[in-house]
């Protein structure tokens, strides 16, 4: 895969995997269903539901996250944005989360109405960074709350020093964990984990992977979020555009050939950016199995 093979002195976890997963509440009720039915098949460590900024899919993601807790034993983590909402409004959204049973929570900025291009201005009544909303989460109830970090530098930080004050000011405000951002090259993720561990930030890394089923998607995606897509990643999916089934079976290769050198690495635990298609998880934890330590359903 043309990854660097340096490895850091040690990461976390044990050899024992946990392949958590994301999804984003769909929008008609069927595909809500499907959704939920395929999660409980797929059997993650736990599943993160997203959260449109300001809310925007605040009902849906409630929906979402209640019936994966009645209807399936799965763990449930919640998101949580900040942007163009009060605090008493997001104070709310906590508390309700609390009466319904989560006990974890993605806190996350958000992205501000008109995209990454735009500058964020946190809302004038509101938290006015991640951390002053992780600490207010905390200041709500005893939630496992977990954060995001970007190995490649959140596109609106100067520079990657910046951005790593920032999540040492989320982790200080008492986060967890930090997920990442997707990436492709694993030196990446090493390179960031050394970087974090120099700053006495202790709490776990856990590198978030996408599955590249749609490589012009992935591409609008990656352009987006400042992550960059490595031209041997691209060449693998030269001539596949009309055989979903091929694409398909070559994203779940290349995520389970990260996977698996980031595993050998010491790397516990991975957050699946599945697109709402857990099978990708299944696919890629069969493919694993083979050939790495077990792969933990939890």
């Amino acid at each position: 895969m043309n990854q660097a093979h340096h490895h850091p002195r040690s990461l976390q976890g044990d050899r024992e995997l946990s392949l958590s997963v994301e999804v984003f509440p769909p929008a008609s009720v069927d595909a809500r269903d499907r959704l939920i039915a395929g999660l409980a098949l797929a059997a993650p460590a736990y599943v993160s539901v997203t959260y449109g900024a300001g809310g925007t899919t605040r009902d849906r993601t409630v929906d979402v996250v209640r019936r994966l807790m009645c209807e399936t034993p799965l763990e449930v983590a919640a998101h949580l944005t900040c942007v163009s909402a009060s605090r008493r409004d997001v104070d709310d959204m906590v508390r309700r989360y609390r009466e319904d049973g989560i006990r974890r929570i993605v806190a996350l900025r958000g992205d501000p109405p008109g995209g990454l291009e735009v500058a964020y201005v946190a809302h004038p009544r509101g938290y006015q960074r991640t951390a002053d909303l992780v600490a207010g989460i905390l200041g709500i109830g005893d939630f496992d709350v977990s954060v995001a970090a970007y190995p490649e530098k959140h596109p609106q930080s100067p520079d990657l020093a910046a951005d790593i004050d920032t999540l040492e000011a989320k982790v200080d405000a008492g986060a967890r964990r930090a997920i990442t951002q997707f990436f492709f090259e694993n030196q990446t993720y090493f390179a960031f984990f050394e970087r974090v561990r120099r700053r006495a930030i202790e709490v776990p890394i856990v590198p978030g992977i996408l599955p590249v089923v749609n490589l012009e998607r992935v591409m609008s995606f990656a352009a987006r979020c400042g992550a960059s897509v490595p031209a041997w990643l691209v060449r693998r999916f030269e001539g596949l555009d009309g055989d979903e089934e091929a694409r398909t079976r070559v994203g779940v290769e290349i995520a389970a050939a990260q996977i698996a050198e980031l595993a050998e690495a010491g790397v516990g635990a991975f957050h699946i950016y599945c697109l709402n298609r857990p099978e990708l998880v299944s696919a890629i934890r069969d493919r694993l199995a083979g050939a790495s330590p077990a792969v933990a359903a939890a």
